[in-house]
């Protein structure tokens, strides 16, 4: 058979130590396209929170819809491979849609494009948002599909006689896969993190799209580059379209002849004989086989990848100072990579050996099953570490009232009646926690009476000084990504400058500002006397600094802090349970249910059940928005729990499926059929050229009938005329 016949161009292949060196072009591409995939990924939730300003539920439905499209465009990019373009120029073409969308998201971050008033937020929300959704679905038609793409062209380099260096090219490229994710997971996030800006300087998520960019530019040349060394395989046809029709002839014959008196067939896709091969039969079959247990695994995709966006949020109210190292949320996704290089080689060789000496019989099926019983005991996980949490977090104004908190900047001490309830408030201090009350609120101060509206939802600060009161308005939310908020009470007589605060009045309260984890220093100026206040803060609190009639310039001596809103105080430590719980769930389900699919598969038909693999995924994220949306649960806790029950009952199902479930060998079938397939084939065309005589006789006979019918008109007609 020559190349014409196998569909390949001839190239005369340079190899290095028995490898193909076209593979190199295609591993580096591929560690650059994972990088850029999962790098993205691993801040798009914090994106769409903080620069978009989505809430928590849309920002979770926004990036399940992305991440399920991502899934389902693999079916798209395999049909276009194998029926029109070709792999290598699918590969090449969709790359450049990817790169364009990863540029959009990229320049979609930039705050100063539509910041006119340049004071640090966007004034066009739309024009942002607009350019996102642009970019994620070029991104979606990109990464899906080149998916299917680029792993079976790396398996095209290799020549018959390379089965060696095939299966080590592939154990590479999944390396590849988990190197790239790995480091852009630990990379991004601390990009994310640094300022920048041309007129304000913010969170800088155009670094951190724009780098995985970058990288998906230089997998496309790469890849590009190797181009004259491939062997590239012609487009003969996709499989799936081929199953697909078969299906449809099957399901369209059996409603065809649905009557009674028509006798029935040992399985419905037997309807497919009159056209269709009995080998293609059998293999539609088995596939159908293995597809139907693919039903309940959804279940397990719908839980796992919420590590990226409802675990993601819930670091984000978590303590990640860890001594040497403070970690940012997002970074915590990147716990799942590095327990999969350790645990799987632990799996494999001692996990499933001792099981195998103790006598039990763990089929494929049974591994699957218990990882998905380990997915939703990490969301039980998942929900203790959350109601840990919500009971540190502060309890801020209900929607019926606000809350109110006294200051007294007075050397004297005063005493305060506020909706029937007494304070006394020493010099320079507070009553340190918020009163909850709601509506028009009458306040007595040493008798002197007042009164403050406090609207629904709001905090207030009530100021006591010499020469009256003030009233201010404080956060109602804890401060965002981890950070800080200061602001400083200015109890002297004249103004003060305060270094990163700016001027401040007498007698006035400041804005807050800003400050990350770790110990903050601000210089007080007054006149000519400086000097300088520091403080330890962790995550998510805020702080009034007061600065007393009192204060002593050498030192700072007399300057105080008054937490408003406590920092977080639960580890991220607490997660890595949770995040061991669904690694090991991911290794014992998702390495062995390909590697079960792989063993039940057809020969020509591998392609079909990884596109049913990677379909479970997508639907996996379409359930999270449907379940979010349906349940809306106030509590987040209560949505984990909720979540992992259902995996539970889907588990118990999928565990009864498996249990009848009867193992084949593809192989066997696939050479009984082999067989007997010239004698099929005869009799199939022997059955197809009677049909074709039979067809031809009676439409022969209809001719017959037809001129004997017009020549009795015809005799009729002159008969008539003679007469």
């Amino acid at each position: 058979m020559d190349d014409r016949e196998n569909g390949k161009k001839s190239k005369k292949s340079v190899t290095v130590c028995g490898y193909p060196l076209s593979i190199f072009f295609i591993v580096v591409n591929e560690f650059c396209e994972r990088f850029s995939y999962y790098g993205m990924r691993a801040v798009l939730v914090l994106y769409f929170r903080y620069f978009l300003r989505w809430d928590d539920d849309l920002a979770t439905s926004i990036y399940h819809t992305f991440v399920a499209l991502c899934y389902l465009t693999p079916i798209l990019g395999a049909i276009v491979a194998d029926s029109w373009l070709g792999k290598f120029k699918t590969i090449v073409y969709l790359s450049i849609v990817y790169t364009l969308g990863q540029v959009v998201m990229a320049i979609s971050a930039i705050h100063d494009i539509t910041d006119t008033n340049q004071d640090g937020t966007p004034d066009n929300m739309t024009f942002h948002v607009a350019l996102s959704m642009v970019g994620l679905i070029l991104i979606a038609l990109g990464t899906g599909g080149i998916k299917p793409c680029v792993a079976a062209f790396g398996g095209d380099q290799f020549e018959d006689h390379q089965e060696k260096q095939r299966s080590t090219f592939f154990s590479i490229f999944y390396l590849s896969i988990n190197a790239g994710s790995l480091l852009s997971t630990i990379i991004t996030p601390i990009l994310r993190a640094q300022e920048c800006g041309i007129h304000s300087q913010q969170k800088c998520y155009p670094l951190a799209f724009g780098v995985p960019a970058a990288l998906m530019v230089v997998a496309l040349i790469v890849f590009i580059l190797g181009s004259s060394m491939y062997t590239k395989v012609a487009p003969k046809g996709n499989i799936m379209l081929d199953v697909c029709k078969c299906i449809w002839f099957a399901v369209k014959n059996r409603f065809r002849n649905r009557s009674s008196s028509i006798p029935k067939r040992e399985h419905w896709m037997d309807w497919a004989d009159e056209k269709y091969e009995k080998l293609l039969i059998a293999q539609i079959k088995m596939v159908l086989k293995v597809l139907f247990l693919y039903i309940p695994l959804p279940m397990f995709w719908t839980l796992f990848d919420q590590q990226g966006s409802r675990w993601t949020l819930q670091a984000t109210t978590m303590d990640g100072d860890f001594g040497l190292l403070v970690i940012q949320p997002d970074q915590m996704q990147t716990v799942n990579p590095i327990l999969i290089l350790a645990m799987v080689p632990i799996v494999d060789s001692v996990i499933y050996p001792l099981i195998a000496k103790c006598g039990i019989n763990f089929t494929p099926l049974k591994r699957m099953t218990v990882g998905m019983f380990m997915a939703a005991l990490a969301f039980i996980a998942a929900a203790l570490v959350q109601l840990q949490i919500d009971q540190t977090l502060p309890v801020f104004p209900a929607s019926t009232g606000g809350q109110i908190k006294f200051f007294n900047m007075a050397s004297t001490t005063m005493n305060v009646d506020v909706g029937g309830q007494a304070l006394v408030l020493q010099p320079f201090m507070s009553n340190s926690e918020y009163l909850p009350l709601e509506g028009r609120v009458d306040i007595k101060v040493n008798n002197v009476s007042s009164s403050v509206d406090l609207m629904i939802g709001t905090r207030r600060s009530f100021v006591i000084t010499p020469f009256g009161n003030s009233i201010y308005t404080d956060i109602t939310e804890k401060p965002e990504q981890g950070t800080n908020a200061i602001r400083f009470l200015n109890g002297l007589q004249t103004d003060v400058n305060v270094m990163s605060v700016g001027n401040i009045t007498a007698n006035n309260m400041s804005e807050y500002v800003y400050v990350q984890q770790g110990i903050a220093e601000f210089k007080i100026q007054h006149l000519n006397e400086v000097c300088t206040y520091s403080m330890t803060v962790g995550f998510g609190s805020a702080y009034t600094i007061i600065i007393p009639a009192t204060l002593n310039f050498v030192n700072c001596q007399g300057a105080r802090s008054e937490e408003d809103i406590g920092p977080n105080v639960v580890h991220m430590a607490w997660q890595i349970p949770q995040y061991f719980l669904m690694t090991m769930g991911e290794v014992v389900f998702s390495v062995t249910g390909l590697e079960f699919s792989y063993s039940q598969a057809p020969s020509n038909m591998k392609s079909v059940l990884q596109a049913g693999w990677l379909l479970t995924v997508a639907v996996g994220n379409i359930i999270v928005l449907i379940v979010a949306e349906a349940a809306q649960l106030p509590d987040q806790w209560a949505e984990y729990i909720l979540f992992a029950s259902l995996l539970v009952f889907v588990c118990v199902i999928f565990a009864t499926m498996a249990h009848f479930y009867t193992y084949t060998d593809p192989a066997e079938i696939e050479a009984r059929f082999a067989e007997h397939e010239p004698e099929s084939k005869d009799k199939k065309r022997r059955s197809v050229e009677l049909h074709e005589r039979k067809e031809s006789l009676k439409h022969g006979d209809e001719q017959k009938r037809r001129r004997s019918s017009d020549a009795s008109s015809h005799h009729k007609h002159v008969n008539a005329t003679n007469m």
